[in-house]
């Protein structure tokens, strides 16, 4: 709170019966030291300690705070993000790429020149209503909601904002479509459809849950236990380079079920084939880089285009992932489990696409809770 003190001959002992005025000593609501002096008693001194302590108390804020705020806050949108683009060191280098492209075709356009000290709720509803009325696809709305609200409430830490400047904002809803899933029968064709590089592919995500660039990243060296696979980074599309997992760290990894039959078909075809560094699937004309996306891709176009192996209407290639989630949940595996292994940002993604896969109903659950309840 600061200090009281006498400039004068007598020791502290004797402050109370000499005549010399006391002095205060303190820091302001600015942060610079001061001083005061003439206070006749030690009480009149302390008194004025506390009354300066509660104005800096009651002070909105300090001097180091007005001086962000008059920096930041009338920096235009854009500027502000390059700068806080640079402190986003955790993202991989696909996730930079489409953070570039929600800022160049959304958030910039409307956004970019205005001042940071002008965004409010209204603003960013605005925002929304902009995407809207742009035709701009729920998933994307719902992306660059996500990116705005992180930028404005790292705003906020910096004293920009009072308030919340996205509370009450009703956010984008989107909802992911229904997954189509092949049955067994549907999957077996569309495994034997191509060549040996996409039946591994289609094995790893219908029987592990990869991603597409998981699978693409599949290592002999991953195999950490007769039924355990350690999925540990993805052939990046963006960069055609080996890359983090999605929603990961460099380093980080998320463990999966090895089924006797998937580990089969990687031990076949390192066998068959042989590795590199471990590394089971590569360009083939250039054995340097990693198996590219447009491989797999564009014999999955030729099957469906040759219409020679029934394929459900309606699915995609990552259908056979989604294979994977049907699997475990129609033989009641936790969907917490699924989740994890699928590597899902959060449970509520794993329930969004698969819900409708999960056994059980309130008729059902009655029937089971009957059965350890007291006649």
């Amino acid at each position: 709170m600061g200090s009281f003190f006498k400039e004068c001959e007598h020791p502290r002992s004797r402050w109370s019966k000499c005549p010399h005025p006391y002095k205060i000593r303190y820091r302001s609501a600015t942060g610079k030291q001061g001083e005061e002096s003439g206070f006749a008693d030690r009480d009149t001194a302390i008194a004025r300690l506390t009354e300066i302590y509660n104005e800096k108390k009651a002070a909105p804020q300090s001097q180091s705070k007005t001086e962000r705020i008059q920096k930041y806050g009338t920096m235009r949108f854009e500027e502000y993000v390059e700068e806080w683009k640079a402190g986003q060191r955790h993202l991989a280098a696909a996730s930079i790429l489409h953070l570039d492209s929600l800022l160049e075709h959304h958030l910039y356009p409307a956004l970019g020149s205005r001042r940071m000290n002008s965004f409010d709720h209204k603003v960013v509803d605005g925002f929304i209503r902009t995407m809207e009325r742009n035709g701009v696809g729920l998933a994307t709305q719902s992306n660059a909601f996500d990116k705005l609200r992180s930028i404005l409430l790292d705003a906020q830490r910096l004293g920009i904002f009072p308030d919340n400047p996205v509370a009450g904002v009703k956010p984008p809803q989107y909802d992911p479509a229904r997954a189509v899933i092949p049955s067994l029968e549907q999957l077996r064709g569309i495994r034997d459809a191509g060549d040996d590089a996409f039946m591994l592919i289609i094995d790893l995500m219908s029987g592990c849950g990869l991603r597409n660039g998981e699978a693409a990243a599949v290592n002999i060296n991953n195999i950490v236990a007769d039924d355990v696979y350690r999925v540990t980074e993805q052939a990046v599309m963006s960069t055609r380079q080996y890359g983090p997992l999605k929603h990961r760290k460099a380093g980080e990894y998320r463990d999966v079920p090895l089924p006797a039959q998937v580990r089969e078909t990687i031990e076949w075809y390192a066998e068959t084939y042989g590795t590199i560094d471990g590394y089971l699937l590569r360009q083939q004309s250039d054995p340097s880089k990693p198996y590219p996306h447009w491989g797999m891709e564009n014999q999955w176009r030729r099957i469906r285009a040759a219409g020679e192996v029934d394929v459900p209407a309606g699915m995609v290639l990552y259908g056979n992932r989604h294979f994977f989630a049907s699997n475990c949940l129609s033989n009641g595996i936790p969907i917490t489990d699924v989740a994890e292994w699928m590597g899902h940002k959060s449970l509520d993604v794993t329930f969004k696409i698969y819900r409708h896969l999960m056994p059980g109903s309130i008729s059902a659950a009655a029937k089971v809770l009957n059965l350890n309840l007291a006649a």
